[in-house]
């Protein structure tokens, strides 16, 4: 048995470079089947961030349908998502640049279908029965500070006029767009039936977010294409419904957390002669999430064949899996390597998603539901290295405050190639994700391996208010956040200390936008980090209840408590007001155009620190939004971040990057 060099955790040179971190986001979404040919998006971080629409069949293999400079990408709800749709051929998409709808026939140039004007599009979706397109169209022209806006925005402290939400039809011969309906204050996922006489689709209301409670509307479609009698069918301010489909027979689907788990659910169409009476029954129930919060428009998890059979993803047990549900019969478990399935569709017995190991980078994957094995069209990064080097994370439970269990994945330091001395424990990095109603998954991250080749162990922390646990789990943070999170947080730093896996001298806590606001809340509360790193955080919640944009407007008053009722209270928990508490080294990142956490905070933060000589680096990135999209701010940040560790902790570097400069350290 060969010896293996000795070297401080954190030191170890590692094949698993930053580039293949940045190579590695690619993001890969919106699978759509369409015939033979298979549709997905792609963002790349060295075209600038540029969407790209992807076509793959037998013959041709994948090919770029979206040319340059066109971006198929939406603004609508800020987090946009449904950006295209394709029916025989033609793709119909969003431009970001001017937000118009644009339809590009096969091998064709695009050309402009909607006129120009203060509206940005998402949620696109063909009726091929009526020759139209069905979208939701947000209209900024109310909205101060808008091109094209009569007012200026407000400097009394209010929000000021809101985009308007509309759902309406674009005719695709003709151009003319009408308003199918209006009145709330959003709307998702039109959904016209196979023969063309019903229209479904999803609303809501403030203070609701999408995963908080939203209303499932059906109506019929007279002879010139509008709704007639709506009726609410399912769904309330206190049940979420998502993703309606209509079945073959007539019958319509959707996914209900009427159980306190999102199930899926048959709405049965009235038989001949009876009274209108439709019955709901659920497929497969089980305590288990078959969908999940929709925080952007397009989100797909389940479809339906042409024979009725109900092909789904559920997440449980700290994965998904997949699942085919007969139109009678049995379910029964598709067996795939995939942990982690988005964007599923299905065509006649084929059945197409993006999935994703621990081991396995995320991925266009293509199954024949008649032939056994799967086939990976597109990856969003080529694995290169032995997969010896890729730590395996470990589904940890912990105990937290409250009595309550919380949730994590931890990442131990592989590499091997290197040890470290025997009495030496490695650094801890704790993530915290987004959202911050959302999940960490175990997805291939080469973001995380970077730091675990390296010698860093890493926990993601699916605190109290994530998904994937259920209802009640993901509720527990109501009235919560900058509390729960944070101290499950911690629970799950000293739960790994405790048990001997890391160092808790050099442990530290990083995260971008609601993660970044549970990093500096930590920093604040606890004394239990040596660093943190701070991606786009959140430091006063009252500027982000009072500044974000409408969909995130009201997100805070389930949170927190309702603004501005409940100001005290956004005072108490905003790390800006505390920031003499931070006592530790920070590095702040953030973009310069960030619309939802205006820079203005990071600035504020810095300041303090500065003032205080506190040890920080600050690193604000031009052309940058909410989220770092071009390659090379990518790769300065984690090389900042890497640096930025070493010098706090006191161990070198293997890798020869440009050291971030640290004041006051």
């Amino acid at each position: 048995m060969t010896d293996r060099p000795e070297l401080a955790y954190g030191s170890w040179p590692s094949p698993i470079s930053i580039e293949m971190a940045v190579a590695g986001a690619l993001s890969l979404r919106e699978v759509r089947l369409d015939g033979d040919d298979v549709y997905w998006t792609e963002a790349r971080p060295d075209e600038g961030g540029r969407q790209v629409i992807v076509r793959w069949n037998e013959a041709d293999g994948p090919v770029d349908v979206t040319p340059p400079p066109f971006n198929a990408r939406t603004m609508a709800h800020e987090y946009g998502g449904g950006w295209y749709a394709v029916d025989r051929g033609t793709v119909y998409f969003v431009n970001l640049d001017d937000g118009r709808i644009y339809r590009q026939a096969r091998g064709a140039t695009p050309e402009a279908l909607t006129e120009e004007g203060p509206y940005r599009h998402g949620d696109l979706v063909v009726d091929t029965r009526r020759n139209r397109l069905l979208c939701i169209r947000e209209d900024m022209s109310a909205v101060a500070g808008h091109e094209g806006a009569e007012s200026a925005p407000p400097t009394d402290g209010s929000r000021g006029p809101e985009p308007q939400d509309l759902l309406v039809a674009v005719d695709l011969a003709t151009a003319k767009v009408d308003v199918l309906t209006s009145g709330y204050d959003f709307y998702s996922t039109p959904r016209p039936s196979p023969d063309g006489n019903s229209l479904a689709w999803l609303s809501w209301r403030h203070p609701n977010m999408p995963w908080d409670g939203t209303e499932l509307w059906v109506a019929g479609i007279d002879d010139v294409g509008m709704p007639t009698e709506p009726r609410l069918v399912a769904g309330s301010a206190e049940e979420a419904v998502v993703q309606p489909e209509w079945a073959p027979d007539g019958s319509l689907v959707f996914a209900s957390d009427r159980t306190g788990w999102w199930n899926l659910y048959r709405l049965t169409a009235p038989t001949a002669g009876s009274a209108d009476e439709r019955t709901v029954a659920a497929l497969a129930p089980m305590e288990a999430e078959f969908a999940g919060p929709l925080w952007v428009f397009g989100m797909r998890w389940y479809g339906i064949a042409p024979d009725g059979t109900v092909v789904a993803t559920a997440q449980a047990e700290g994965r998904d899996y997949l699942w085919m549900i007969p139109a009678s019969g049995l379910p029964e478990r598709i067996e795939v390597p995939d942990e982690q399935i988005d964007s599923l569709v299905v065509g006649d017995r084929r059945v197409a998603f993006i999935g994703s190991s621990p081991t396995e980078p995320r991925s266009v994957v293509l199954l024949d539901l008649a032939i056994p094995g799967r086939r990976v069209l597109r990856s969003a990064f080529e694995v290169t290295v032995d997969r010896a080097y890729l730590s395996q994370p470990e589904q940890i439970e912990f105990p937290t405050t409250e009595g309550d269990t919380a949730y994590a994945l931890y990442y131990p330091p592989t590499n091997p190639g290197m040890t470290a001395p025997r009495s030496d424990r490695p650094p801890l990095v704790v993530m915290t994700h987004g959202g911050p109603t959302a999940l960490a998954t175990s997805a291939l991250d080469f973001g995380q391996q970077v730091f675990t080749s390296r010698g860093f162990a890493v926990v993601d922390v699916n605190y109290r208010g994530s998904t994937g646990h259920g209802r009640e789990y993901m509720r527990r943070l109501d009235g919560q956040w900058g509390r729960f999170d944070v101290d499950d947080t911690v629970a799950a730093a000293r739960y790994l200390a405790e048990r001997g896996d890391v160092d808790p001298k050099r442990m530290a806590i990083r995260g971008g936008s609601a993660g970044g606001y549970t990093t500096l809340c930590a920093l604040v509360l606890h004394d239990v980090f040596g660093a943190g790193a701070s991606y786009y955080g959140v430091g006063d919640l009252e500027a982000l209840a009072r500044f974000t944009h409408k969909f995130e407007s009201r997100y805070l008053d389930r949170l927190v408590a309702p603004y501005p009722e409940g100001v005290a209270v956004y005072r108490e928990r905003s790390p800006i007001h505390f920031i003499d508490q931070i006592t530790r080294p920070v590095i702040v990142f953030q973009g310069e155009e960030d619309m939802v956490v205006p820079i203005a905070q990071a600035e504020e933060l810095v300041a303090s620190l500065r003032e205080r000589r506190i040890p920080h680096a600050y690193l604000p990135f031009a052309g940058e939004g909410h989220g770092f999209r071009q390659a090379p701010n990518m790769r300065r940040s984690f090389e900042a971040e890497l640096s930025f560790y070493a010098q706090v902790f006191g161990f070198g570097l293997a890798d020869p990057i440009e050291p971030v400069s640290v004041e006051f350290l």
